[in-house]
């Protein structure tokens, strides 16, 4: 499928009507025989807990509540389903890298994670968000790790960007594009978002929108 040749500010354009659509939460699922029916696209959001997927979310989508946010590590316990305008469906997926939870439930959640990669075949994309004042931790890798041997295309989301100084913001993107060179299922570009202030959002819409017409969906 051939990327059609578009202006950036048509893209931008048809992320932001895609992103207009209504939002409703649809499904959340525990386990992996619990998953809603694949019908349209999806795009899922990982990273570690409180790295601002939730956030995120409700930022793309205008929708405050959509998501829901806590300082609570590991609060996220499911996959979590978001319908966007039946055109596109969000998976906010259980955060990573949590302490306050037993052993036990993070092997669960785990388990579940590896099975939605491995058995969703309308997943066009997995957003791995990265906190860009802290760049990547063992956790992140080990996502990296599972993306790339399960041949499942990913993107590299650095949050809360409003935190660096000036200048931090474009160093922390090139570093992070030098360290997913010999990554093969990594995207070779970085996102630069910030929720708080909605830097990067349109940016990141266009590129969802860019994604799913070179998967061949229709944006209407």
């Amino acid at each position: 499928m051939t990327t059609p040749d578009l202006q950036d500010d048509d893209l931008t354009e048809r992320g932001r009507l895609l992103f207009a659509r209504e939002s409703d939460f649809i499904w959340a699922a525990a386990k992996s025989d619990n998953l809603p029916p694949m019908e349209t696209a999806e795009i899922a959001f990982a990273g570690r807990s409180n790295v601002g997927k939730s956030s995120l979310v409700n930022a793309l989508t205008g929708r405050k509540t959509l998501c829901r946010t806590s300082h609570t590590p590991g609060r996220t316990q499911q996959l979590n389903f978001f319908t966007l305008g039946k055109q596109l469906t969000l998976v906010d997926m259980p955060g990573y890298g949590y302490a306050a939870v037993s052993k036990q439930k993070v092997a669960d959640w785990s388990e579940l994670v590896q099975d939605y990669l491995r058995g969703r075949a309308n997943l066009a994309r997995v957003y791995v968000l990265v906190d860009s004042r802290h760049g990547f931790k063992p956790v992140d890798t080990s996502i990296m790790d599972l993306l790339d041997k399960s041949a499942m295309s990913y993107q590299i989301v650095l949050t809360k960007t409003d935190q660096l100084r000036a200048g931090e913001a474009e160093t922390r993107r090139t570093e992070t594009l030098a360290a997913l060179v010999k990554r093969p299922a990594a995207y070779p570009e970085v996102l630069l978002t910030s929720s708080d202030n909605s830097s990067g959002i349109a940016e990141m819409r266009a590129a969802i929108a860019q994604l799913l017409l070179e998967k061949g969906v229709k944006l209407i």
